[in-house]
């Protein structure tokens, strides 16, 4: 049995990309990605709503469920735009120790 930890999302990842050749009459994941990067990314919009009111109006249960569904349609939308997982691990390692204020304003042009 894998351990519970941050490791399910390279997991999950590695799921989401041998989908890609599955067949979409029978794989969500494979639904998703033949609508797309237009298409996952409006699910994403809705999974982000259904997160956003879980945490305003539901327990504990209900935004980790909503969170689930968020962070598997993320990892389709990086999937179907080539982005793997190890590209966002280097962007937030880029700005472990740094202040959110400070990185926010480095990016301002």
């Amino acid at each position: 049995m894998n351990e519970i930890d941050a490791t399910i999302l390279d997991r999950l990842f590695a799921v989401v990309e041998s989908r890609k050749r599955a067949d979409p009459a029978t794989s969500w994941t494979a639904k998703l990605l033949a609508g797309g990067p237009e298409a996952v990314a409006k699910k994403v919009g809705e999974e982000s709503a259904e997160t956003i009111i879980a945490a305003l109006t539901q327990d504990k249960a209900a935004l980790a469920a909503e969170s689930a569904d968020l962070l598997y349609h993320l990892l389709v939308l990086w999937a179907a735009k080539g982005v793997a997982p190890e590209d966002v691990w280097r962007a937030l390692q880029a700005r472990e120790g740094t202040s959110g204020i400070a990185e926010k304003a480095s990016r301002k042009t």
